[in-house]
Protein backbone atom coordinates (compact mmCIF):
# COMPACT_ATOMS: atom_id res chain seq x y z
CA UNK A 1 0.00 0.00 0.00
CA UNK A 2 2.68 2.64 0.81
CA UNK A 3 3.69 2.11 -3.25
CA UNK A 4 0.13 3.00 -3.86
CA UNK A 5 0.62 5.94 -2.02
CA UNK A 6 3.65 7.19 -4.22
CA UNK A 7 1.02 5.87 -7.05
CA UNK A 8 -1.44 8.37 -6.36
CA UNK A 9 1.07 11.02 -5.60
CA UNK A 10 2.85 10.77 -9.10
CA UNK A 11 -0.67 10.82 -10.75
CA UNK A 12 -1.20 14.09 -8.65
CA UNK A 13 2.40 15.44 -9.02
CA UNK A 14 3.24 14.40 -12.82
CA UNK A 15 -0.52 15.89 -13.74
CA UNK A 16 -0.07 18.96 -12.31
CA UNK A 17 3.86 19.40 -13.56
CA UNK A 18 2.61 18.51 -17.04
CA UNK A 19 -0.54 21.18 -17.31
CA UNK A 20 0.47 23.35 -14.53
CA UNK A 21 2.30 25.52 -16.89
CA UNK A 22 -1.01 26.23 -19.18
CA UNK A 23 -3.16 26.51 -15.73
CA UNK A 24 -1.01 29.07 -14.30
CA UNK A 25 -0.97 31.00 -18.11
CA UNK A 26 -4.56 30.67 -18.85
CA UNK A 27 -6.34 30.44 -15.16
CA UNK A 28 -4.02 32.94 -12.81
CA UNK A 29 -2.82 35.28 -16.24
CA UNK A 30 0.55 35.19 -15.47
CA UNK A 31 3.11 35.66 -18.64
CA UNK A 32 5.48 33.36 -19.62
CA UNK A 33 8.61 34.26 -17.37
CA UNK A 34 6.54 34.78 -13.99
CA UNK A 35 4.90 31.53 -14.91
CA UNK A 36 8.40 29.74 -15.75
CA UNK A 37 9.81 30.76 -12.43
CA UNK A 38 6.91 29.70 -10.09
CA UNK A 39 7.75 26.31 -12.40
CA UNK A 40 10.57 25.53 -11.35
CA UNK A 41 11.33 26.87 -7.95
CA UNK A 42 8.28 24.16 -7.07
CA UNK A 43 10.03 21.78 -8.95
CA UNK A 44 13.53 22.51 -6.90
CA UNK A 45 11.87 22.59 -3.76
CA UNK A 46 9.75 19.13 -4.81
CA UNK A 47 12.78 17.64 -6.15
CA UNK A 48 14.82 18.55 -2.82
CA UNK A 49 12.77 17.45 -0.85
CA UNK A 50 13.49 13.68 -0.86
CA UNK A 51 16.77 14.06 0.85
CA UNK A 52 15.06 15.38 3.67
CA UNK A 53 12.29 13.00 3.93
CA UNK A 54 15.00 10.29 3.44
CA UNK A 55 17.17 11.76 6.53
CA UNK A 56 14.09 12.41 8.93
CA UNK A 57 12.77 8.55 8.03
CA UNK A 58 16.07 7.27 8.77
CA UNK A 59 16.96 9.08 11.42
CA UNK A 60 13.23 9.47 13.80
CA UNK A 61 10.28 9.12 11.74
CA UNK A 62 10.39 5.52 10.25
CA UNK A 63 9.06 4.72 6.96
CA UNK A 64 5.48 4.30 8.17
CA UNK A 65 5.02 7.49 10.16
CA UNK A 66 6.99 9.66 7.24
CA UNK A 67 4.82 7.52 4.20
CA UNK A 68 1.36 8.84 6.68
CA UNK A 69 2.54 12.11 7.40
CA UNK A 70 3.52 12.82 4.04
CA UNK A 71 0.01 11.18 2.60
CA UNK A 72 -1.66 13.77 4.44
CA UNK A 73 0.13 16.46 3.82
CA UNK A 74 -0.43 15.48 -0.12
CA UNK A 75 -4.03 15.11 0.18
CA UNK A 76 -4.09 18.27 1.75
CA UNK A 77 -1.89 20.40 -1.07
CA UNK A 78 -4.55 18.58 -4.07
CA UNK A 79 -7.69 19.38 -1.34
CA UNK A 80 -6.20 23.08 -1.64
CA UNK A 81 -5.51 23.14 -5.48
CA UNK A 82 -9.36 21.58 -5.99
CA UNK A 83 -10.71 24.72 -4.15
CA UNK A 84 -8.57 27.05 -5.81
CA UNK A 85 -10.19 26.28 -9.30
CA UNK A 86 -13.55 25.81 -7.68
CA UNK A 87 -13.80 28.95 -5.46
CA UNK A 88 -13.99 32.15 -7.61
CA UNK A 89 -12.12 34.14 -5.19
CA UNK A 90 -9.27 32.09 -5.01
CA UNK A 91 -8.67 32.62 -8.55
CA UNK A 92 -8.16 35.88 -10.98
CA UNK A 93 -11.23 35.94 -12.68
CA UNK A 94 -11.81 35.44 -16.63
CA UNK A 95 -10.73 37.47 -19.13
CA UNK A 96 -13.27 38.98 -21.62
CA UNK A 97 -13.81 41.44 -23.75
CA UNK A 98 -14.80 44.53 -21.74
CA UNK A 99 -12.45 42.89 -18.19
CA UNK A 100 -8.62 43.16 -18.71
CA UNK A 101 -6.93 39.93 -17.54
CA UNK A 102 -5.86 40.54 -13.95
CA UNK A 103 -3.70 38.65 -12.42
CA UNK A 104 -3.67 36.87 -8.89
CA UNK A 105 -3.46 39.03 -5.81
CA UNK A 106 -1.27 38.37 -2.55
CA UNK A 107 -3.66 36.59 -0.93
CA UNK A 108 -4.98 34.16 -4.13
CA UNK A 109 -0.86 33.59 -4.75
CA UNK A 110 -0.39 32.96 -1.03
CA UNK A 111 -3.39 30.32 -0.94
CA UNK A 112 -1.22 28.50 -4.37
CA UNK A 113 1.97 28.89 -2.57
CA UNK A 114 0.67 26.76 0.43
CA UNK A 115 -0.54 23.90 -1.87
CA UNK A 116 2.47 23.84 -3.72
CA UNK A 117 3.73 23.42 -0.35
CA UNK A 118 1.73 20.91 0.59
CA UNK A 119 2.35 18.45 -2.24
CA UNK A 120 6.07 19.38 -1.69
CA UNK A 121 6.07 17.91 1.81
CA UNK A 122 3.93 14.75 0.18
CA UNK A 123 6.36 14.10 -2.20
CA UNK A 124 9.41 14.67 0.30
CA UNK A 125 8.39 11.62 2.81
CA UNK A 126 6.26 9.32 -0.23
CA UNK A 127 8.98 8.87 -3.00
CA UNK A 128 12.04 7.97 -0.25
CA UNK A 129 10.13 5.82 1.43
CA UNK A 130 7.36 3.87 -0.28
CA UNK A 131 9.62 1.55 -2.28
CA UNK A 132 12.11 0.56 0.77
CA UNK A 133 8.53 0.52 2.86
CA UNK A 134 6.90 -2.21 0.06
CA UNK A 135 10.52 -4.29 0.35
CA UNK A 136 10.31 -4.01 4.05
CA UNK A 137 7.55 -6.69 4.09
CA UNK A 138 9.14 -9.12 2.47
CA UNK A 139 11.40 -12.10 4.03
CA UNK A 140 14.58 -11.30 1.87
CA UNK A 141 16.09 -14.40 3.30
CA UNK A 142 13.45 -16.86 1.62
CA UNK A 143 13.05 -18.28 -1.53
CA UNK A 144 9.75 -17.00 -1.41
CA UNK A 145 10.46 -13.35 -0.31
CA UNK A 146 12.51 -13.08 -2.81
CA UNK A 147 10.31 -13.62 -5.38
CA UNK A 148 7.61 -11.29 -3.87
CA UNK A 149 10.53 -8.51 -4.10
CA UNK A 150 10.75 -9.39 -8.05
CA UNK A 151 6.96 -9.52 -8.26
CA UNK A 152 6.69 -5.85 -6.27
CA UNK A 153 9.09 -4.17 -8.05
CA UNK A 154 7.52 -5.48 -11.49
CA UNK A 155 4.28 -4.25 -9.86
CA UNK A 156 5.87 -1.27 -9.06
CA UNK A 157 7.05 -0.13 -12.40
CA UNK A 158 4.67 -0.91 -14.26
CA UNK A 159 2.52 1.03 -12.34
CA UNK A 160 4.61 3.72 -12.43
CA UNK A 161 4.32 3.60 -16.33
CA UNK A 162 0.31 3.67 -16.36
CA UNK A 163 0.00 6.69 -14.16
CA UNK A 164 2.76 8.78 -16.66
CA UNK A 165 -0.16 7.73 -19.32
CA UNK A 166 -2.92 8.71 -17.31
CA UNK A 167 -1.23 11.86 -15.90
CA UNK A 168 -0.22 12.89 -19.27
CA UNK A 169 -3.61 12.19 -21.37
CA UNK A 170 -6.61 11.63 -19.66
CA UNK A 171 -5.78 13.90 -16.07
CA UNK A 172 -4.67 16.74 -18.71
CA UNK A 173 -7.45 16.16 -21.19
CA UNK A 174 -9.98 16.71 -18.38
CA UNK A 175 -8.33 19.63 -17.56
CA UNK A 176 -8.21 21.16 -20.54
CA UNK A 177 -11.36 19.85 -21.97
CA UNK A 178 -14.21 19.94 -19.11
CA UNK A 179 -12.99 21.55 -16.11
CA UNK A 180 -10.15 22.11 -13.67
CA UNK A 181 -12.20 21.72 -10.83
CA UNK A 182 -12.65 18.20 -12.21
CA UNK A 183 -9.59 17.78 -13.15
CA UNK A 184 -7.50 17.92 -9.54
CA UNK A 185 -10.80 16.71 -7.95
CA UNK A 186 -10.34 13.29 -9.33
CA UNK A 187 -6.50 12.80 -8.09
CA UNK A 188 -7.71 13.98 -4.74
CA UNK A 189 -10.39 11.95 -4.22
CA UNK A 190 -8.14 9.30 -5.23
CA UNK A 191 -5.40 10.39 -2.66
CA UNK A 192 -7.88 10.81 -0.12
CA UNK A 193 -8.85 6.93 -0.40
CA UNK A 194 -5.60 6.03 -0.85
CA UNK A 195 -4.80 7.72 3.09
CA UNK A 196 -7.87 5.62 4.58
CA UNK A 197 -6.68 2.40 2.73
CA UNK A 198 -3.00 2.71 3.88
CA UNK A 199 -4.04 3.31 7.83
CA UNK A 200 -6.49 0.52 7.55
CA UNK A 201 -3.46 -2.22 6.72
CA UNK A 202 -1.64 -1.09 10.06
CA UNK A 203 -1.66 -4.00 11.74
CA UNK A 204 -0.91 -5.97 8.85
CA UNK A 205 2.23 -4.27 8.29
CA UNK A 206 6.55 -5.21 8.79
CA UNK A 207 7.72 -2.33 10.86
CA UNK A 208 11.23 -1.58 10.63
CA UNK A 209 12.61 0.84 13.20
CA UNK A 210 15.39 3.49 12.41
CA UNK A 211 18.39 2.76 12.31
CA UNK A 212 20.27 6.10 11.44
CA UNK A 213 20.94 8.04 8.59
CA UNK A 214 24.28 7.84 6.23
CA UNK A 215 24.14 11.37 6.43
CA UNK A 216 24.94 11.79 9.92
CA UNK A 217 27.77 9.49 9.83
CA UNK A 218 29.38 11.42 6.51
CA UNK A 219 28.67 14.97 8.66
CA UNK A 220 31.14 13.39 11.55
CA UNK A 221 33.38 12.18 8.99
CA UNK A 222 34.03 15.41 8.18
CA UNK A 223 34.05 17.27 10.88
CA UNK A 224 36.24 15.06 12.76
CA UNK A 225 38.79 15.40 9.32
CA UNK A 226 38.48 19.14 9.87
CA UNK A 227 39.71 18.48 13.80
CA UNK A 228 42.49 16.71 12.89
CA UNK A 229 43.25 18.51 9.57
CA UNK A 230 47.11 19.03 10.83
CA UNK A 231 47.76 15.30 11.99
CA UNK A 232 50.06 13.40 9.57
CA UNK A 233 48.71 10.26 7.85
CA UNK A 234 51.09 7.14 8.48
CA UNK A 235 53.19 5.92 5.48
CA UNK A 236 53.66 2.07 4.92
CA UNK A 237 51.71 -1.65 5.08
CA UNK A 238 52.13 -1.65 9.02
CA UNK A 239 48.99 0.53 10.04
CA UNK A 240 47.72 -2.46 12.93
CA UNK A 241 45.66 -0.63 15.75
CA UNK A 242 46.47 3.11 13.88
CA UNK A 243 42.69 3.49 12.19
CA UNK A 244 39.80 2.92 13.71
CA UNK A 245 38.05 -0.66 12.48
CA UNK A 246 34.62 -1.57 14.35
CA UNK A 247 33.14 -4.93 13.02
CA UNK A 248 29.58 -4.04 11.83
CA UNK A 249 27.34 -5.52 13.83
CA UNK A 250 23.89 -6.65 13.42
CA UNK A 251 23.88 -6.08 8.91
CA UNK A 252 24.59 -8.07 6.51
CA UNK A 253 26.03 -4.31 4.76
CA UNK A 254 29.68 -5.57 3.11
CA UNK A 255 32.47 -4.01 4.96
CA UNK A 256 34.45 -1.18 3.02
CA UNK A 257 38.61 -1.23 3.40
CA UNK A 258 40.62 1.59 3.53
CA UNK A 259 41.97 3.08 0.31
CA UNK A 260 44.16 5.84 -0.84
CA UNK A 261 41.91 7.56 -2.65
CA UNK A 262 40.84 11.21 -1.32
CA UNK A 263 43.62 9.78 1.43
CA UNK A 264 43.20 13.10 3.67
CA UNK A 265 39.77 11.78 4.92
CA UNK A 266 41.84 8.93 6.24
CA UNK A 267 42.76 11.57 9.37
CA UNK A 268 39.26 10.94 10.95
CA UNK A 269 39.78 7.24 11.71
CA UNK A 270 43.06 8.21 12.76
CA UNK A 271 43.31 6.87 16.61
CA UNK A 272 44.48 9.41 19.23
CA UNK A 273 45.12 8.17 22.87
CA UNK A 274 41.21 8.66 24.51
CA UNK A 275 39.06 8.15 21.48
CA UNK A 276 38.83 4.36 22.05
CA UNK A 277 36.96 3.25 25.39
CA UNK A 278 38.77 0.06 27.13
CA UNK A 279 36.19 -2.11 25.47
CA UNK A 280 36.46 -1.20 22.34
CA UNK A 281 33.99 1.21 21.65
CA UNK A 282 33.98 5.19 20.68
CA UNK A 283 34.62 7.70 23.01
CA UNK A 284 33.36 10.84 21.04
CA UNK A 285 31.78 10.05 17.04
CA UNK A 286 32.64 13.42 15.96
CA UNK A 287 36.34 13.37 16.35
CA UNK A 288 36.94 9.35 15.74
CA UNK A 289 35.20 7.64 12.56
CA UNK A 290 35.62 4.02 11.33
CA UNK A 291 37.08 3.02 8.32
CA UNK A 292 33.96 1.77 7.17
CA UNK A 293 31.98 5.53 7.69
CA UNK A 294 34.95 7.35 6.07
CA UNK A 295 34.75 4.77 2.94
CA UNK A 296 31.09 5.89 2.13
CA UNK A 297 32.09 9.68 2.40
CA UNK A 298 34.84 9.12 -0.21
CA UNK A 299 32.36 7.22 -2.28
CA UNK A 300 29.86 10.93 -2.39
CA UNK A 301 32.84 12.51 -2.98
CA UNK A 302 34.02 10.22 -5.71
CA UNK A 303 30.69 10.85 -7.43
CA UNK A 304 30.11 14.24 -7.09
CA UNK A 305 31.84 15.68 -10.19
CA UNK A 306 29.77 13.35 -12.15
CA UNK A 307 26.23 14.52 -10.72
CA UNK A 308 27.57 17.68 -11.12
CA UNK A 309 27.04 17.65 -14.84
CA UNK A 310 23.79 16.16 -14.56
CA UNK A 311 22.05 19.39 -13.83
CA UNK A 312 23.07 21.70 -16.92
CA UNK A 313 21.94 18.18 -18.87
CA UNK A 314 18.47 18.46 -16.99
CA UNK A 315 17.97 22.07 -17.45
CA UNK A 316 17.26 21.23 -21.03
CA UNK A 317 14.18 18.75 -20.30
CA UNK A 318 13.00 21.50 -17.49
CA UNK A 319 12.51 24.20 -20.01
CA UNK A 320 10.73 21.69 -22.64
CA UNK A 321 7.73 21.87 -19.58
CA UNK A 322 7.88 25.56 -20.11
CA UNK A 323 8.24 27.66 -23.18
CA UNK A 324 7.30 24.49 -25.35
CA UNK A 325 3.52 25.45 -24.02
CA UNK A 326 3.96 28.76 -25.42
CA UNK A 327 5.01 27.59 -28.69
CA UNK A 328 2.34 24.83 -28.76
CA UNK A 329 0.02 27.49 -28.35
CA UNK A 330 0.60 29.21 -30.94
CA UNK A 331 0.54 26.17 -33.42
CA UNK A 332 -2.05 23.89 -35.01
CA UNK A 333 -2.76 21.34 -32.26
CA UNK A 334 -5.85 19.65 -33.98
CA UNK A 335 -6.14 15.85 -35.10
CA UNK A 336 -7.58 13.78 -37.38
CA UNK A 337 -11.06 14.09 -38.78
CA UNK A 338 -12.79 14.66 -36.13
CA UNK A 339 -10.33 18.04 -35.40
CA UNK A 340 -9.65 16.68 -31.93
CA UNK A 341 -7.53 18.91 -30.21
CA UNK A 342 -4.50 17.71 -28.73
CA UNK A 343 -4.02 18.70 -25.19
CA UNK A 344 -0.60 20.74 -24.65
CA UNK A 345 0.31 19.28 -21.17
CA UNK A 346 0.16 15.93 -22.79
CA UNK A 347 2.93 16.73 -25.73
CA UNK A 348 5.45 15.11 -23.67
CA UNK A 349 3.91 11.53 -23.77
CA UNK A 350 6.13 11.83 -27.44
CA UNK A 351 9.32 11.53 -25.12
CA UNK A 352 7.91 8.75 -23.24
CA UNK A 353 6.81 7.04 -26.65
CA UNK A 354 10.34 6.48 -27.21
CA UNK A 355 11.49 5.94 -24.13
CA UNK A 356 9.37 3.00 -24.50
CA UNK A 357 10.04 1.82 -27.77
CA UNK A 358 13.77 2.14 -27.42
CA UNK A 359 14.82 0.36 -24.12
CA UNK A 360 13.61 -2.62 -24.90
CA UNK A 361 15.16 -2.41 -28.19
CA UNK A 362 18.34 -0.95 -26.81
CA UNK A 363 18.48 -4.17 -23.87
CA UNK A 364 17.35 -6.77 -26.17
CA UNK A 365 19.11 -5.68 -29.22
CA UNK A 366 21.62 -3.73 -29.17
CA UNK A 367 23.40 -4.25 -25.93
CA UNK A 368 24.11 -8.24 -26.53
CA UNK A 369 25.85 -7.06 -29.96
CA UNK A 370 27.73 -4.42 -28.30
CA UNK A 371 28.89 -6.63 -25.04
CA UNK A 372 30.11 -9.13 -27.83
CA UNK A 373 32.55 -6.17 -29.25
CA UNK A 374 33.22 -4.38 -26.23
CA UNK A 375 33.42 -7.53 -23.69
CA UNK A 376 31.62 -4.65 -21.44
CA UNK A 377 28.31 -6.53 -19.32
CA UNK A 378 26.38 -3.25 -20.63
CA UNK A 379 27.33 -3.19 -23.79
CA UNK A 380 28.89 0.40 -23.26
CA UNK A 381 30.68 1.67 -19.64
CA UNK A 382 27.81 3.83 -17.48
CA UNK A 383 29.89 6.98 -18.17
CA UNK A 384 29.58 6.50 -21.68
CA UNK A 385 26.07 6.22 -21.58
CA UNK A 386 25.38 9.17 -19.61
CA UNK A 387 27.73 11.03 -22.18
CA UNK A 388 25.62 10.20 -25.46
CA UNK A 389 22.66 11.37 -23.14
CA UNK A 390 24.11 14.92 -22.78
CA UNK A 391 24.74 14.82 -26.42
CA UNK A 392 21.66 14.02 -27.11
CA UNK A 393 20.43 16.69 -24.87
CA UNK A 394 22.48 19.06 -26.82
CA UNK A 395 20.45 17.93 -30.01
CA UNK A 396 17.28 18.03 -28.49
CA UNK A 397 17.66 22.28 -27.78
CA UNK A 398 19.52 22.63 -31.39
CA UNK A 399 16.26 21.40 -32.53
CA UNK A 400 14.20 22.87 -30.22
CA UNK A 401 16.14 26.28 -31.70
CA UNK A 402 15.75 25.63 -34.88
CA UNK A 403 11.71 24.83 -35.00
CA UNK A 404 11.21 27.93 -33.36
CA UNK A 405 12.61 29.77 -35.44
CA UNK A 406 11.00 28.43 -38.15
CA UNK A 407 7.89 28.55 -36.04
CA UNK A 408 8.33 32.36 -35.53
CA UNK A 409 9.04 33.25 -38.99
CA UNK A 410 5.88 31.34 -40.15
CA UNK A 411 3.45 32.84 -37.70
CA UNK A 412 4.82 36.22 -38.47
CA UNK A 413 4.21 36.15 -42.15
CA UNK A 414 0.28 35.23 -42.17
CA UNK A 415 -0.03 37.80 -39.69
CA UNK A 416 -3.05 35.79 -38.34
CA UNK A 417 -5.03 37.99 -35.56
CA UNK A 418 -4.17 35.16 -33.66
CA UNK A 419 -0.73 34.74 -33.89
CA UNK A 420 -0.84 31.69 -34.68
CA UNK A 421 1.83 29.87 -37.57
CA UNK A 422 -0.03 27.39 -39.76
CA UNK A 423 1.99 24.71 -38.70
CA UNK A 424 1.19 21.43 -37.09
CA UNK A 425 2.37 20.93 -33.42
CA UNK A 426 3.95 17.48 -34.28
CA UNK A 427 6.84 19.70 -35.15
CA UNK A 428 7.78 19.85 -31.67
CA UNK A 429 8.02 16.24 -31.93
CA UNK A 430 11.49 15.97 -33.08
CA UNK A 431 12.59 17.83 -30.23
CA UNK A 432 11.00 15.96 -27.75
CA UNK A 433 12.04 12.42 -28.87
CA UNK A 434 15.45 13.30 -28.60
CA UNK A 435 15.04 14.57 -25.18
CA UNK A 436 13.59 11.12 -24.67
CA UNK A 437 16.88 9.28 -25.78
CA UNK A 438 18.26 11.78 -23.23
CA UNK A 439 16.43 10.24 -20.65
CA UNK A 440 17.06 6.78 -21.87
CA UNK A 441 20.73 7.40 -21.65
CA UNK A 442 21.65 10.12 -18.99
CA UNK A 443 18.92 9.53 -16.63
CA UNK A 444 18.90 6.07 -16.52
CA UNK A 445 22.69 5.61 -16.52
CA UNK A 446 22.98 8.21 -13.89
CA UNK A 447 20.27 5.72 -11.68
CA UNK A 448 22.40 2.39 -12.13
CA UNK A 449 25.87 4.43 -11.85
CA UNK A 450 24.75 5.93 -8.14
CA UNK A 451 23.23 2.83 -6.89
CA UNK A 452 26.13 0.41 -8.35
CA UNK A 453 28.64 3.07 -7.23
CA UNK A 454 27.56 3.11 -3.49
CA UNK A 455 27.65 0.72 -1.42
CA UNK A 456 24.15 -1.15 -0.54
CA UNK A 457 23.58 0.45 2.72
CA UNK A 458 23.61 4.01 0.82
CA UNK A 459 21.42 3.39 -1.54
CA UNK A 460 18.75 6.28 -0.34
CA UNK A 461 22.00 8.78 -1.31
CA UNK A 462 22.35 7.12 -4.88
CA UNK A 463 18.15 7.97 -4.80
CA UNK A 464 18.64 10.94 -3.59
CA UNK A 465 21.53 12.34 -5.27
CA UNK A 466 18.94 11.86 -8.41
CA UNK A 467 16.78 14.05 -7.31
CA UNK A 468 19.11 16.48 -6.11
CA UNK A 469 20.46 16.99 -9.71
CA UNK A 470 16.46 17.79 -10.96
CA UNK A 471 16.24 20.43 -7.91
CA UNK A 472 19.45 21.74 -9.11
CA UNK A 473 18.38 22.21 -12.91
CA UNK A 474 15.20 23.42 -11.63
CA UNK A 475 17.37 26.63 -10.01
CA UNK A 476 19.43 27.15 -12.30
CA UNK A 477 16.61 27.09 -14.78
CA UNK A 478 15.28 29.90 -13.27
CA UNK A 479 18.15 31.76 -13.18
CA UNK A 480 18.79 31.43 -16.62
CA UNK A 481 15.62 32.54 -17.38
CA UNK A 482 15.58 35.65 -15.11
CA UNK A 483 19.08 36.67 -16.26
CA UNK A 484 17.61 36.39 -20.15
CA UNK A 485 14.57 38.21 -19.24
CA UNK A 486 16.45 41.16 -17.46
CA UNK A 487 19.51 41.64 -19.70
CA UNK A 488 17.83 41.28 -23.46
CA UNK A 489 14.94 43.42 -23.58
CA UNK A 490 16.79 46.49 -24.75
CA UNK A 491 16.76 49.72 -27.57
CA UNK A 492 12.80 49.41 -27.80
CA UNK A 493 13.23 45.91 -28.76
CA UNK A 494 11.56 43.25 -26.30
CA UNK A 495 13.08 40.65 -24.62
CA UNK A 496 13.91 37.21 -25.79
CA UNK A 497 10.82 35.90 -23.32
CA UNK A 498 8.87 38.32 -23.46
CA UNK A 499 5.02 37.47 -22.94
CA UNK A 500 4.00 37.85 -26.66
CA UNK A 501 5.79 34.51 -28.05
CA UNK A 502 6.04 35.75 -31.59
CA UNK A 503 7.26 39.04 -30.72
CA UNK A 504 10.37 36.90 -28.67
CA UNK A 505 13.39 34.88 -29.24
CA UNK A 506 12.57 31.93 -27.31
CA UNK A 507 14.99 30.11 -30.19
CA UNK A 508 17.78 32.11 -28.59
CA UNK A 509 17.23 30.77 -25.21
CA UNK A 510 17.29 27.09 -26.48
CA UNK A 511 20.35 27.89 -28.61
CA UNK A 512 21.89 29.26 -25.24
CA UNK A 513 21.42 26.45 -23.20
CA UNK A 514 23.13 23.87 -26.13
CA UNK A 515 25.97 26.13 -25.74
CA UNK A 516 26.02 25.73 -22.04
CA UNK A 517 25.49 22.13 -22.56
CA UNK A 518 28.22 21.68 -25.13
CA UNK A 519 30.87 23.09 -22.35
CA UNK A 520 29.25 20.59 -19.92
CA UNK A 521 29.85 18.05 -22.52
CA UNK A 522 33.34 19.37 -22.06
CA UNK A 523 33.35 19.18 -18.94
CA UNK A 524 32.38 15.63 -18.22
CA UNK A 525 34.74 14.55 -20.29
CA UNK A 526 37.28 15.37 -18.47
CA UNK A 527 36.31 14.16 -15.31
CA UNK A 528 35.61 10.80 -16.55
CA UNK A 529 38.98 10.25 -17.71
CA UNK A 530 40.09 10.43 -13.96
CA UNK A 531 37.42 8.57 -12.65
CA UNK A 532 37.71 4.85 -10.76
CA UNK A 533 34.91 2.90 -10.56
CA UNK A 534 34.16 1.18 -7.46
CA UNK A 535 33.14 -1.93 -9.79
CA UNK A 536 34.47 -3.51 -12.89
CA UNK A 537 31.98 -4.12 -15.82
CA UNK A 538 34.47 -5.82 -18.13
CA UNK A 539 33.50 -9.35 -18.88
CA UNK A 540 35.99 -12.29 -18.23
CA UNK A 541 37.05 -14.62 -21.23
CA UNK A 542 36.62 -17.27 -18.70
CA UNK A 543 33.50 -16.28 -16.91
CA UNK A 544 31.13 -14.32 -18.15
CA UNK A 545 29.62 -12.85 -14.48
CA UNK A 546 30.82 -9.71 -13.28
CA UNK A 547 32.17 -8.86 -10.21
CA UNK A 548 31.39 -6.24 -8.64
CA UNK A 549 33.01 -5.47 -5.55
CA UNK A 550 36.13 -4.53 -7.10
CA UNK A 551 38.12 -2.58 -4.36
CA UNK A 552 40.10 0.43 -5.20
CA UNK A 553 43.84 0.81 -4.04
CA UNK A 554 43.28 -1.38 -1.16
CA UNK A 555 46.05 -0.59 1.98
CA UNK A 556 46.43 -3.65 3.76
CA UNK A 557 45.73 -3.50 7.02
Amino acid sequence: MGAGNETFERLASFGLTANFMVYLLTQFHMDQVMASNVLSIWSGFTNFGPLIGAYLSDSYLGKFSTIGYASIASFLGMLTLTLIAWIPQLHPPQCDAQVQCRGPTKSQFGVLAVALGFLSIGTAGIRPCSLPFGVDQFDANSEEGRKGINSFFNWYYASFTVVLILALTLVVYIQDSVSWTLGFGIPTVLMLCSVVLFYAGMKLYVYVQPEGSVFSGIARVLVATYKKRKLDLPYGEDIDGVYYDPPLNGTVVKKLHLTNQFRFFNKAALIIDGEVRPDGSNANSWRLCSIHQVEETKCLFRVIPIWASGIICFVGIAQQNTFAVSQASKMDRHLGPNNFQIPIGSLPVISFITIGIWLPFYDRVLVPSLRKITRVEGGITLLQRMGIGIVFSVLSMVIAGLVERMRRASAISHGRPDGMAPMTVFWLAPQLALMGFAEAFNFIGQIEFYNKEFPENMSSVANSLFSCSMAGASYLGAVLVNLVHNTTGRNGHPDWLTKDVNAGRVENLYFLIAGLGILNLGYFLWVSRSYQYKSKYRIDDDDEKNDFDVELNVVKH
